[in-house]
């Protein structure tokens, strides 16, 4: 299988990481603060998702742009690094958003 969703994602990441080091949003703000946030942020999503398997409730929808390698039953590869693109996007919409001038938010 191609792995065309890995590599998006991988891209995705790397725009993600370019806009943040553009205005120093997150990691280029404050890293050490930043990695903690992002490592618990994952590391709870993760363990969500690991229940929600473990209850029936998540399964995988395996398609031609997934790897097919499986981290866990029903648990791709792609799914942490989806997660670590996620967090930071959350991370640095809302460090874009507290930046923006009072009178711009309302």
């Amino acid at each position: 299988m191609t792995p065309v969703y890995l590599l998006l994602l991988v891209a995705l990441l790397g725009c993600m990481l370019l806009v943040d080091r553009r205005w120093r949003l997150v990691f280029w703000r404050d890293p050490r603060r930043a990695a903690i946030v992002l490592v618990a942020a994952v590391a709870l999503l993760l363990v969500v998702d690991l229940v929600g398997i473990a209850l029936g409730v998540f399964h995988r929808g395996e398609t031609w742009a997934m790897t097919g390698v499986l981290l866990a039953p029903e648990l791709p590869l792609e799914e942490p690094l989806f997660l670590v693109f996620l967090v930071h996007l959350a991370l640095v919409l809302l460090a874009a958003f507290e930046r923006l001038p009072r009178r711009a938010r309302r």
